[in-house]
C-alpha cells in the first residue's frame, strides 16, 4: 500500500521534472551574443552614499584629490586644464601641438578619481574627454564627440557616467 504521503511526493517530483524541461520562456532568454551580468560579489554595506561637494579637496599638492561619485562637480584645478590639454597633447593624434583649442571654463568637472572636459577646438566640434587618476598622472578614458563607452558606462562613477552618457550632445553640436 502506498500511503498518501508517498503519493504527494511522487506527484511534487514527477511535476518538477516536467517543468524542468520546460526552461526559461523564448521572450526571456537572453539574444545570443548578449553579456549576462553577473551578481556582485561584495555585500552591501550601509553606509550613506557619498556626499558631492563644490569645494577644493583637502590636501597639499602632492595629494590625490578625491571627490564625491554621486556628482560631477568643479575639479578647482585638480587637475587644471593645462593639465588636461597637456594630455591630449601628447596622446598621438589627439590633439596637434599646431591646433588652437581651449578647456571650456566650466570644466574639468570631477567625480571620485575620474574628469570630465570639453575642449573647444577652432572651427571644429567641442572635443569630449574624459581621464581619471591624480593630476599629475591622469589617464585618458575615452576622447571624441562621444564618450560614452564601455569603460565610462561600467566603471565611471555616477556623476562622470551622468555628463558623459546622459547629458546629451555637447553645446555647438548637432
Amino acid at each position: 500500500m502506498i500511503t498518501v504521503a508517498a503519493r504527494a511526493g511522487a506527484a511534487a517530483v514527477a511535476i518538477a521534472t516536467l517543468a524542468a524541461g520546460c526552461g526559461v520562456p523564448p521572450e526571456l532568454r537572453d539574444p545570443p551574443g548578449s553579456v549576462v551580468p553577473s551578481p556582485a560579489t561584495a555585500p552591501p554595506t550601509a553606509s550613506p552614499p557619498p556626499v558631492a561637494s563644490d569645494l577644493p579637496p583637502i590636501g597639499g599638492p602632492s595629494a590625490t584629490p578625491t571627490f564625491g561619485e554621486a556628482a560631477a562637480v568643479l575639479c578647482h584645478g585638480q587637475p587644471s586644464a593645462t593639465q588636461v590639454m597637456a594630455l591630449l597633447r601628447s596622446s598621438s593624434g589627439i590633439l596637434p601641438r599646431n591646433t588652437r583649442a581651449t578647456v571650456r571654463s566650466d570644466t574639468p568637472l570631477c567625480a571620485g578619481t575620474w574628469q570630465y572636459s570639453v575642449i573647444e577646438v577652432a572651427q571644429r566640434d567641442p572635443l569630449l574627454v574624459v581621464t581619471r587618476g591624480a593630476p599629475g598622472s591622469l589617464t585618458l578614458v575615452a576622447a571624441g564627440t562621444n564618450v560614452c563607452n564601455i569603460p565610462v558606462r561600467t566603471s565611471a562613477p555616477a556623476g562622470i557616467r551622468k555628463v558623459a552618457c546622459e547629458a546629451g550632445p555637447a553645446p555647438g553640436t548637432v
